[in-house]
């Protein structure tokens, strides 16, 4: 029998399907509870990478793709594909190119420093060469990027969702840490990524949690909140009922008591359930009696919550926004939407556009599952498949906005965080808008048609069904001349990655650490000595 191997190189996560190559059924599916390198997002792991050097990087992102793979229960040795698919850094960080390009943008950022652009188009590579536990011979399917901060996952979302086809104006959005999106119009399209931050995933969330077993994703309403809560084939399943004037549990459901955190959607949720009653939730604040959205199973979300989902949204609103102005066309204009991602299947579609994550025109909106992952499946089945999308790919490079110099997205931007934060009134956010020579943002109309394409972000599986890695854990390990051994840093860790040993040596353990999202430890150290860029992975010091 010959397997295939289908990765998805997410900023918050890694998930694999191992393949039956015969026939091209799926026969079980592995993921991470989180990304490897220390930090929240994909900036924290260009940096850390740029810090400590590309081969430390490397080797923690292959180091765990391993661990991964061993848990899809095939013997690896008759493995003969592997496909993979995810943004320009994770796949970079995974095959060993220099990230630099990415790391600083623009022409003259890389004149100034020497950076050479690094070609990131479709290609047929040796696995075993990247560091992969699989046989000599082994190919490597990598489909190609569409730009710098564009890539293959973008590309994905595309193609499984439907949207080239679409002949109507529409978008489409992977709603994650890195949320990348696209608007066509006519045969143009428009691409941007916004950096919405990792509460989308549930990360940077008192309770929060990736979307797995135990996570609360959603609420319905009958009469009250009930919760839904993904089971072992994280599929949502009916929990608790809860009355949030009252923070208390009306009814058990059949997930009572096996909640074990919230999930981004969920959070979302509660954030639209918030925002629809002024007793809730008054100029970025909850004004529950302990500040608290109570769940079920103890799980809750703060204040300090609902702000991290605002930024999320904000960012994401402002991403569609950009790229409306820059085709020259209303939202009245865009009707039909695509949701990808774990976020985008799970999320309400309803409650996500009156939040404000789904364009309020939308009117017809399609959720799909994790397109990368599928796109990565599709090329085992057909690896000429490549040559396709390194076509669409050039195909739709003209127009990427940059919305971390554009000028409409910072506008929008500011004006969401006075909106969340400050209690800014919508028709204060329209005015400034027209003064700035931008549309207004309407109130969403009628009922929009939800066409729910999966039942969860992975829909198949397999014979063998789910594993969840929990122990992906890489160890850096360093020795700082000048060390008292005082523990301050290890006192001061947030995420409580961090020990100091006996004889002096600090311990992190990557999946835990914030890395330059934090530095606390680096700042706290009494002596000064503390250098973080200097820990090295164990073995390697």
């Amino acid at each position: 029998m010959s397997y295939g191997i289908s990765l998805d190189m997410g900023t918050s996560g890694t998930r694999a399907h191992a393949v039956d190559l015969s026939d091209g059924k799926i026969i079980s599916t592995s993921v991470t509870e989180c990304h490897p390198l220390p930090g929240a997002n994909v900036m924290d792991h260009l940096t850390f990478c740029i810090n400590v050097g590309n081969k430390i990087a490397h080797d923690i992102v292959m180091d765990t793709v391993n661990k991964v793979i061993r848990t899809l229960g095939i013997d690896l040795h008759q493995v003969e594909r592997v496909a993979i698919c995810g943004n320009p850094i994770q796949l970079s960080l995974f095959q060993g190119i220099p990230v630099d390009d990415l790391a600083f943008a623009g022409e003259n950022a890389h004149k100034a420093r020497g950076i050479k652009d690094q070609k990131r188009d479709a290609g047929v590579f040796s696995a075993v060469d990247v560091g992969m536990d699989v046989p000599d011979g082994c190919e490597l399917y990598v489909p190609p990027a569409i730009r710098h901060e564009i890539g293959a996952d973008a590309l994905a979302m595309m193609y499984k969702s439907g949207f080239l086809e679409q002949k109507k104006n529409c978008m489409v959005t992977d709603y994650g840490t890195n949320a990348e999106m696209a608007l066509k119009v006519g045969d143009d399209i428009y691409t941007g990524s916004a950096a919405a931050g990792p509460a989308m995933e549930g990360q940077s969330i008192a309770c929060g949690m990736l979307a797995g077993p135990g996570a609360i994703s959603d609420l319905d309403y009958d009469f009250a909140w009930r919760c839904q809560v993904l089971d072992d084939q994280i599929t949502p399943q009916s929990g608790d009922m809860v009355d949030f004037n009252l923070n208390q549990v009306t009814d058990k459901g059949p997930m009572h008591g096996k909640a074990t955190g919230i999930t981004g959607t969920g959070v979302i949720a509660a954030v639209a359930v918030a925002t629809q009653y002024d007793h809730l939730w008054k100029k970025g604040q909850l004004t529950t009696e302990d500040g608290k959205m109570h769940f079920q199973d103890g799980i809750y979300i703060d204040s300090h919550d609902i702000s991290e989902a605002a930024k999320a949204i904000g960012a994401m609103r402002a991403g569609h926004f950009t790229l409306l102005e820059h085709a020259g066309i209303k939202f009245a204009d865009m009707n039909v939407m695509y949701m990808a991602g774990a976020s985008g299947t799970y999320v309400d579609a309803i409650k996500a556009r009156d939040v404000g994550l789904v364009p309020p025109s939308s009117n017809e909106i399609y959720q799909w599952g994790n397109t990368s992952l599928a796109l990565a499946v599709d090329l085992l089945k057909n690896p000429e498949l490549l040559d396709i999308l390194q076509a669409t790919a050039n195909s739709i490079r003209a127009n990427h906005v940059m919305f971390a110099s554009d000028k409409v997205f910072e506008q929008i931007y500011t004006q969401e965080l006075g909106y969340w934060d400050e209690g800014m009134a919508m028709t204060a956010y329209n005015e400034n808008n027209v003064a700035s020579g931008i549309q207004e943002l309407p109130k969403p109309h009628g009922r929009a048609n939800v066409h729910r394409m999966v039942i969860r972000d992975i829909p198949d599986l397999g014979t063998k069904g789910l594993t969840i890695v929990h122990d992906i854990g890489t160890k850096l390990v360093g020795k700082m001349p000048g060390c008292t051994g005082c523990k301050k840093c290890e006192k001061e860790c947030p995420e409580h990655a961090l020990t100091v040993g006996p004889d002096k040596t600090i311990t992190v353990e990557t999946k835990h650490c914030l890395g330059t999202a934090c530095y606390r430890c680096q700042f706290v150290c009494p002596e000064k000595v503390y250098k973080y860029d200097t820990l090295r992975l164990v073995g390697q010091q």
